[in-house]
Parts: structure tokens; sequence; C-alpha cells
């Protein structure tokens, strides 16, 4: 058995749209010791595929970070599979917001270095050892203390289209950026409470460890993130702080949490918030492009990439040979307008 996809993406994607099977899209995490990653990634990736699964898994020797979609008559069979895992059994999985069951389109396990890439060097802190979590009416009544610091520990292209009220949202493309400069920003402000959150909470898990170790004594995250809080907020009729969208890591790209738009269109300034993939591949930038200048630019970041767009598939290949054509991010305030 062939434990990797082997059939080609488009494909795979053209089927899951096509495709009527009812689907529920989950996450879940956990640190734990793995003694031998590839070995369980061997094993979970036969459990999984058998069972329907798709998605991106990451294992690593510190634990295993899932993203994935399955169809939801084998979610009983699959709890099962993972509660016979030591480690996994009883692990609180975060089912999605919004789901069209089409989040994912092919199975992917990797083995990394980390399951949350943080920069940092090994075992210079316990990341078992994290703050105290917070539930949702924890969050609401801990927020309304004027002193608590609220960290949005996710990147800056996810807090743009939403956040929670008062939050502080760092400007970085990454987490290994965030870590140092939360800590540098709030060197002087150990005294106050500070409370981290992110979008199912395996960055605040490892944040708020990190925050401990340096120091921090009065240190929270939310439990589940933005995911589990928005869903046990509308399940127990309480006030809900967030405001926007949830950005995600699939093919839905976020989760509506409330009406407001609090971005804009990368291209022209008008309200908007939803992001895209620059229709010219090789590019392939991730920004926010409203209906209008998507119509204009062909769906497209600029005059530059629409050009290339329109010429046929065999001359886009040849100008992406070579190239690395995954996806880049904006960086914030480059789009404020575009003149070209």
């Amino acid at each position: 058995m062939k434990l990797h996809n082997t059939v080609n993406g488009d494909e795979l994607k053209k089927r899951i749209q096509e495709s009527t099977e009812v689907r529920t899209t989950i996450s879940f995490y956990t640190y734990a010791k793995i003694g031998n990653p590839q070995i369980f990634r061997d094993h979970i990736y036969q459990g999984f595929n058998a069972l329907g699964v798709l998605g991106r898994v990451y294992v690593a020797t510190e634990g295993i970070n899932a993203q994935i979609s399955l169809p939801t008559a084998n979610l009983d069979d699959f709890k099962s599979f993972i509660s016979d895992i030591d480690f996994l059994n009883g692990i609180r999985l975060n089912y999605a917001v919004e789901d069209d069951g089409k989040s994912f389109f092919k199975l992917a396990i990797k083995v990394k270095k980390k399951i949350v890439a943080d920069g940092l060097e090994e075992d210079i802190f316990d990341i078992t050892t994290p703050a105290d979590y917070l539930s949702v009416e924890d969050f609401n009544r801990i927020t309304e203390n004027p002193d608590t610091i609220i960290v949005d520990m996710r990147n800056h292209y996810e807090s743009e289209v939403g956040h929670f009220e008062g939050a502080w949202c760092p400007d970085v493309d990454t987490f290994r950026e965030q870590l140092p400069m939360v800590v540098d920003e709030l060197k002087d402000q150990k005294d106050k409470p500070v409370v981290m959150y992110c979008t199912g909470g395996i960055r605040c898990e490892k944040a708020s460890a990190y925050l401990k170790y340096k120091g921090f004594e009065d240190v929270y995250h939310l439990e589940g993130g933005i995911i589990k809080y928005s869903r046990d907020a509308k399940e127990k009729g309480l006030p809900n702080k967030f405001i926007g969208k949830n950005f995600v890591f699939d093919e839905r790209l976020n989760e509506r949490i409330t009406d407001d738009i609090i971005a804009t269109c990368h291209q022209c300034g008008e309200p908007f918030d939803d992001h895209v993939n620059c229709k010219n591949k090789a590019c392939n930038l991730l920004f926010i492009q409203c209906p209008k200048c998507a119509e204009k630019y062909s769906g497209c970041c600029s005059t530059e990439c629409q050009t290339v767009a329109a010429l046929p598939e065999e001359e886009q290949r040849a100008l992406r040979k070579g190239k690395d054509t995954g996806v880049r991010i904006f960086s914030k305030g480059r789009f404020t307008a575009n003149k070209s």
C-alpha cells in the first residue's frame, strides 16, 4: 500500500467539489512525546485513508497538529480509531463553525521538526505546562478588566479580517516573529493579566508556556481558540466578542463569525474581507480582492499578473518552470491602492 497520495491534485479537487457526500471538518492537536514520528505517521495514514479522511496533518516528536475533513458517516469510527492511541484518547475535537464539507481535497500527513514552527532552541521551556485555559464565560469576564492585555497570536493577514474587541494584533507574517515581539513589548507589564488566543488553540498553548518561562505569571489562553469560543458562545447564548471572520488554512479560507467587515480590498480600499489567490499561478499571492477589482484585474493582484494569466497555459508553464509557485502572503499596506 502506498502511504501517500498518487492522484493529480486538480483531479482530486474536482472530485470533492462535485461530490454530494456529507463531510465534517474538524481540527485537533496535542503536544506529546512521540518517539518515532515516521512510524506513527505511517500508522495514522493507513487508518485515516481507510476512513476517507482528507486534510493536512503534521507530526513531530513534540506532538500532532491536524486539520481534516471526513465523511460524517465515519465520524464515530474515526473517534474510535484515535481513541486507541493513548495520547489522543479523549482529545478535544474542534468542529468548523461554517462547513460545506469541501475544505480539503487530499490527505497529506507530514513529519516535521515541530508541529508549530517557533524559531526557538529545543527544550528551553516545557511546552506541556501552558497557562490556564479560559472558557467562553471566563474569557468574557476577564476581558472586561481594563488592565487585561488581549493578544492575537495569529499572523496579520488572519487578524486583518477578524479579531476580538480590544485585542493587540501584532503586524507579523509568522509565529516565529511574533513570540519574541510579544515578550519584548510586554516586558514592562508582567503584572497585568495577559490573555492569548488563536484559531484553534495550538499556537497559544506554546506561546503561553513560553511567556511563563519568561517570567509572566498572570497568563491565560482561550481553550479551543476562536473556533470553540464562537460555537460555545452561540450554543450558550452568550455575548460573542469576536468581530468579523475567522481565517482558516483550508479551501474555505475563512469562517464568518459576525457580519462585521473590518478589512478592505487591497486594490481599491473598499470594505471587503474575502481572501483569494492571484490567478497568475506563478504569483499565487494571497490577498483581499473585491468583486469589482476581480473583474477589472481578472482575479489577479496586478496588471502584470493579469497579462501573464491571459497567456496560453503552455507559455505560463514555461514561465513558471524552475520557480517556487507556493502561496505567498501580501505584506501589510502593500495594496493600500493599486496604482498600476
